[in-house]
């Protein structure tokens, strides 16, 4: 005669012998790897249902991008560049696109680099530090007189002050002192201004 099984505890074919669970599994049976918690899957990693993975992504993101694109991920409506100063928009008088600033660079540095190469450098060791000196006083006389330099009048651009005249002579030596460190031009403010800019009260514009 074939034993009776209790009721509500059945055995699963092919898994070993154990203590019959309250629901009908088997207590005490090993788990298998690749089984996933009910209570683990696919759930987020933040308290508030945020996932720890987009979080950081974001925080790089906006970490690479500046704090502009930063705060308009936020949501906050900032306008456009410009619109503190009392800048339009778009065309003469708007503030000039990052990418046409540093083409204006790349010009005044190359020629720069040629004037040094051909009147001042001995060898290819001092070849830098001239074309640094000459670029900055470059800066200096033409922001400081016309303001703009070759490059940025080949491109459209110019150098004013934020009050919309133009830049007085200290303020033009200083800027360019502060672009000859490089560092400064590369910390950008929500309007597109370089520390350079900000701490010299100028902006650029197109023209």
């Amino acid at each position: 005669m074939t034993p009776a099984l209790p009721v509500g505890g059945g055995f699963a074919a092919g898994c070993p012998a154990g203590r019959p669970g309250a629901a009908g599994g088997v207590r005490g049976a090993p788990r298998y790897r690749g089984a996933v918690d009910e209570h683990t899957d696919d759930k987020p990693d933040g308290a508030d249902g945020t996932d720890r993975r987009t979080v950081a992504r974001q925080a790089v993101g906006t970490w690479l991008s500046g704090p502009r694109a930063g705060a308009e991920q936020l949501g906050a409506g900032l306008g456009h560049r410009g619109r503190r100063l009392g800048l339009p928009a778009e065309g003469p008088g708007s503030v000039a696109a990052p990418g046409r600033r540093l083409a204006a660079i790349g010009l005044d540095w190359a020629m720069c680099t040629l004037i040094a190469y051909a009147l001042l450098a001995d060898d290819r060791a001092t070849l830098g530090n001239w074309t640094l000196l000459v670029f900055t006083v470059l800066a200096v006389a033409t922001v400081g007189t016309v303001g703009a330099t070759p490059g940025k009048r080949l491109l459209g651009l110019r150098v004013i002050s934020v009050h919309g005249t133009r830049l007085t002579f200290p303020r033009a030596v200083l800027r360019a002192l502060l672009l000859a460190l490089a560092v400064p031009a590369l910390i950008w403010d929500r309007d597109g201004r370089g520390l350079h800019d900000r701490l010299s009260g100028a902006v650029q514009v197109r023209i």
